[in-house]
């Protein structure tokens, strides 16, 4: 790990590609990796387990109090995966049906705040990657490296499409056009930390960018940090 460790903050839409480019970012800076929308989406399948009423505060509350998350290194694929109360849920999460629950309950400020303060403590001492949608607002206003994604909507359709039918043949594009919309407005217009960009954050538009090209850019910016943050 470099000698400075930085804060890498990655907000951006649903199915740009945040949490592909921050992992490869992470693993090249040796850095860790924090997929905050896996927290939201675990969040959201002990919800849907458990039958939360998200409009009573007071079960919500009793519902957060009964849940532990965890990431842990998967030895096989060596990825940092989420655990539910000591469950790896990491595939349970990656549903359609999550997907179009999350962020409902994403937006319920005692949910954020429950996983806002497990965030910060994750970062405390640097070098860390991030991604979500409030991290370089929110989370991190400190990050030292703000980046901001987006893509086309009929790019980040076939994208989201092509991933979730591997698990469900009879899913259509019409189906992944309209959650995704739902979730950029629900994300966008939510009152308690909406997803915005950052006055101080970087964009990077990857509508048509291979993944080779939006890594190196991102690199690029992280290493202007990294021996700035050095020369102090």
């Amino acid at each position: 790990m470099y000698s400075s460790s930085i804060i890498i903050a990655v907000d951006g839409f649903s199915s740009c590609g945040k949490s592909t480019m921050a992992k490869q970012l992470s693993k090249i800076l040796n850095y860790v990796f924090v997929d905050s929308g896996a927290m939201y989406r675990a969040i959201t399948l002990y919800f849907m387990q458990h039958e939360i009423a998200i409009n009573d505060p007071q079960m919500v509350v009793r519902a957060l109090e009964n849940i532990q998350l965890a990431f842990k290194i998967n030895p096989e694929s060596s990825a940092n995966e989420i655990y539910l109360n000591g469950e790896n849920v990491e595939s349970k999460i990656r549903s359609l049906a999550i997907a179009e629950r999350v962020s409902d309950i994403a937006a319920i400020s005692a949910v954020r705040s429950f996983a806002v303060k497990q965030q910060q403590q994750m970062g405390i001492n640097g070098g860390i990657v991030m991604d979500g949608r409030d991290i370089g607002t929110v989370v991190f206003p400190q990050a030292d490296l703000k980046i901001f994604m987006t893509a086309d909507l009929e790019i980040r359709v076939e994208r989201r499409f092509k991933e979730l039918a591997l698990q469900n043949k009879d899913i259509t594009k019409e189906e992944v056009r309209e959650n995704l919309a739902m979730r950029d407005h629900i994300d966008s217009n939510r009152a308690d930390s909406p997803l915005k960009m950052a006055e101080d954050a970087r964009v990077l538009d990857n509508s048509y960018l291979h993944q080779d090209e939006q890594l190196e850019l991102a690199l690029r910016w992280a290493y202007e940090k990294i021996n700035l943050k050095n020369l102090f």
